[in-house]
Formats: structure tokens, sequence, C-alpha cells
């Protein structure tokens, strides 16, 4: 095994998709050097195979609804990167993300759950350890095109997202009838997946040269749990009908899935800063993803958090 050379910073490493890239990228870059990003306990569950496919692994604990934890984390890998234990910072992924029955659940510093995880964290590690990165480097953010909102990408099992002032986002109850499933839990997430193609848009201005943001979607994938927390028909149509589906290019099972993901943070995906990858390729995310002036706003309230 060959001496690590880089370290990858990674949350959302511990199952589905995450957990398939993290083996696909030690297998395929055994210089890199994965420090997983995760509750104790999660960390734990996949460590030891994470090592059987290479040493270079490490995981460090965070509750990314938490904002001291985000920064402790932060600030650890920081310790880290500057005392010379870890090899030079090359990557950051961040995959980790919820999905709520409602758009009530609170963070323990008052945020709305889904995007305190979603697009609060994300910004919050990045603030910390973008100045540690060294180009060639890569910050992969996994989204999803259910921003879109549309019939074509949802299939109409979500809703439309629902923009609104980042202070009332951040906020429980900041839609109508944010108790329900449809109106409330999903259509959190659809916002806040839009608000995360947002943020990755801004990160894309304000970076230095040679450090790249990108936006994945892994797009329809079966196995991945994420349905449990939908609610309504969403269990059942990820059950019995999507993998009716798995047989065409449609629908990805979470190990190639991973492998797409990796492919983007290894930079086999070729796509220039601020793309939105589909998959294999970079396209255009939704009309409404593009607004400059709703993505500065995100970047200065997100600025004042933490």
């Amino acid at each position: 095994m060959p001496a690590a050379t880089r370290t990858i910073v990674m949350t959302g490493a511990t199952g589905g998709i995450g957990l398939e890239a993290a083996r696909d990228l030690l297998r395929r870059s055994p210089e890199t050097h994965l420090v997983v990003l995760a509750r104790e306990a999660s960390a734990a569950r996949v460590l030891p195979g994470l090592r059987e496919i290479s040493p270079h692994v490490s995981a460090l604990p965070v509750d990314l609804a938490r904002v001291a934890a985000v920064d402790t984390a932060s600030a650890r890998v920081e310790d880290l990167l500057e005392a010379g234990e870890l090899p030079p910072l090359r990557g950051i992924v961040y995959n980790a993300g919820v999905h709520l029955r409602d758009a009530l659940h609170t963070s323990a510093d008052g945020y709305e759950l889904t995007f305190a995880v979603n697009v609060l964290a994300t910004h919050l590690l990045l603030r910390r350890l973008h100045l540690h990165l060294r180009a060639p480097a890569r910050i992969v953010v996994t989204v999803s095109d259910a921003h879109f909102g549309d019939l074509r990408h949802t299939g109409g099992i979500m809703p439309a997202p629902l923009w609104r002032d980042p202070e009332a986002l951040f906020r429980p109850g900041a839609y109508p009838r944010s108790h329900r499933v449809r109106s409330g839990g999903r259509r959190a997430y659809t916002t806040s997946k839009l608000g995360a193609v947002h943020l990755v848009h801004e990160w894309a201005r304000r970076l230095p040269g040679g450090i790249d943001i990108l936006a994945y979607n892994p797009s329809l994938v079966t196995g991945t749990g994420l349905a449990r927390e939908m609610g309504g028909a969403a269990p059942f149509a990820m059950k019995w009908l999507v993998p009716v589906l798995g047989v065409t290019p449609l629908v990805d099972a979470p190990p190639a899935a991973g492998r797409k993901l990796a492919d983007v943070v290894l930079g086999r995906t070729d796509a220039p800063t601020g793309s939105y990858i589909h998959r294999t390729r970079a396209m255009s995310s939704s009309a409404e993803s593009y607004d400059a002036d709703r993505e500065r706003a995100l970047w200065e309230w997100l600025e004042q958090q933490g």
C-alpha cells in the first residue's frame, strides 16, 4: 500500500451511496487518506470494512445538526492538517442529508432540521476547511433533481420548492401546512436541495482558481433508506415501483451511484467549477436555481450563523 499523499474529508460515508463511494475512492485512489465525519456509532460500524480496503482511513465524530459539533470537527481536521498528521487536503465531499416527515423539527440551535443539515452544515464545514485546500482540489456537494419540483424529475411525488427569505426558511414552520408530509417535509427537502445548488454557485464565484466545487445529483437510487422518513406513498414507491425501473438506465443501485460520485470526486468526470452533474455529465440545474441575488443573500445570511 503506498503512503497517503492527500486527504479527502467526507460526510455521509456510513451508508447508501456515500459508503459505496468511500469504498470506491479507497480502491481506486490508494494514496488517499479518507477522513469520515460521522456519528461515532455509525463510523464504528463501517470503519473495519473500509480499513480492509485501505489503512488510510480515520473518523471524527460530528453531529451535523449542531453548529458547535460541526465547528469542533472542522477544528480537529485543521489541527491534524497543520500538525502534518494528515497529508494535504485535496477534497471535501458533503454527501450527508436528511428528509423528514414535516418541517417542524428543530435543531439544537433552533434551526429547521432539514435546512440545518442540508444547507447550514455544508456552509459551516466549507467555511472552516476551504482555506486548507491545496490546488488542484475538488469540493462535491450531493444534491437532488427533486429541486426541479416538476413531474418530469420527481414523478409527482415531490412538490416544487418554495423559496423565501433565509431567515424564514431556516425556522420551523416555514411553509403553509408545515405539519404535513407533502407540503411540509417534502417541500423542506426540495427547497433545501435548491438551496444547496444556490450555495454551490456562490462558492464557485468565491473560491480561488484550482479549487472547484460541483453539485452531484445521483437521481433515483434504490435501497438508500431515504424514503423511510418521507412518509405518504414514497416508501411504497421506493420499495415496489423504483426497483422495477432499476432494470432500466433510469435508476441506479447504490454501488453504481457511489461509483459515479467517486468519479466526480476523483476528477474522472470533467466539468467546470459550479457545474451541476447529473449522474455522469454536466447539465443545467433548474431555471430557478440560477439567481445571483438570491445566492448572495443566502451566503450573507449563512455567514452570520455559527
